[in-house]
């Protein structure tokens, strides 16, 4: 079940993570941001009245809170490191979060046999080289590194928190409920300010019509993201951490898989390699 799911994760947010990209190409990243986690939000409301999610309240929620304050300054962090450096750079870089949640669970006892240990390694490997990482060109600026960095450790945050959530069904979807309310308190009132500064909140074709014509995509984006954070949690709770954490994060290999399928963008010879070594990890952890 932990494979299952922990492969379902990075299935989702490999397809979020595409589709973000391609709608921040036509409006402002905060807006994205904001736009398709309101739509989660209404959403998980529904479900969380529906399935009586608010008798599962309780201290564990604050792990939602962190995990919903954390997540947008990791995205924001993300995309102004892209902006400043190489994707080839910043994208390997930022799939380095995955050292979080697994250090988490070793600490709280996870002890892989050996042959899991061979497949986090190689898919860990594999995923870093799936991003194509730039091992000539110019120097890359100090404040992308850090920026990367920053945004990879808060993706490692995100996902160690929404772990610890929830221990119920129900009570998952509650705590991805306020997960999502403070991502859109926290991502809204860093548009509030960044408009306040002279910066966009609607595209600078089309405006807010542009935003409604791409209101599906955006739901879609923010509902995958969503969905990715609960089959998370759930391989976490089923599973060794550092299994489920590794399986995770294979979505930059998914990214680029649906760059090549839908943009006919070609794989770089390192992105192949990076993703014939993350199938032989994810292997060899199902089988350890």
């Amino acid at each position: 079940m932990t494979v299952l799911f922990a492969l379902a994760t990075s299935l989702l947010w490999g397809l979020a993570d595409f589709g973000g990209g391609l709608l921040t190409r036509r409006i402002p990243a905060l807006t994205v941001v904001v736009a398709s986690q309101s739509v989660a939000v209404v959403v998980l409301g529904a479900v969380v009245v529906a399935t009586g999610g608010l008798s599962e309240t309780g201290p564990r929620l604050w792990y939602a809170v962190a995990a919903g304050v954390v997540g947008p300054v990791a995205m924001l962090s993300f995309y102004k490191a892209l902006a400043l450096g190489p994707m080839g750079v910043v994208s390997p870089l930022g799939s380095l979060g995955v050292v979080v949640p697994v250090s988490v669970g070793l600490l709280l006892g996870d002890r892989p046999g050996l042959l899991q240990f061979a497949g986090i390694g190689v898919a860990v490997a594999g995923v870093l080289l799936a991003g194509g990482p730039e091992l000539r060109g110019a120097p890359v600026q100090r404040q992308a590194i850090l920026l990367t960095l920053l945004a990879a450790f808060g993706f490692g945050s995100v996902m160690a928190l929404i772990a610890e959530a929830s221990t119920t069904l129900t009570g998952l979807f509650l705590a991805l409920f306020v997960q999502r309310v403070t991502n859109v308190a926290v991502g809204g009132a860093a548009l509030f300010v960044s408009v306040r500064r002279g910066g966009r909140a609607l595209p600078e074709q089309g405006g807010l019509r542009a935003v409604g014509v791409a209101l599906p995509a955006l739901a879609f984006v923010g509902l995958a993201d969503v969905a990715a954070n609960g089959t998370y949690s759930i391989a976490a709770q089923n599973g060794p951490v550092t299994v489920a954490a590794v399986l995770a994060s294979l979505y930059p290999v998914v990214t680029a898989l649906a760059a090549r399928g839908v943009l006919k963008e070609r794989l770089r010879a390192v992105q192949a390699a990076g993703a014939g070594l993350a199938l032989v990890g994810t292997v060899l952890l199902a089988s350890g």
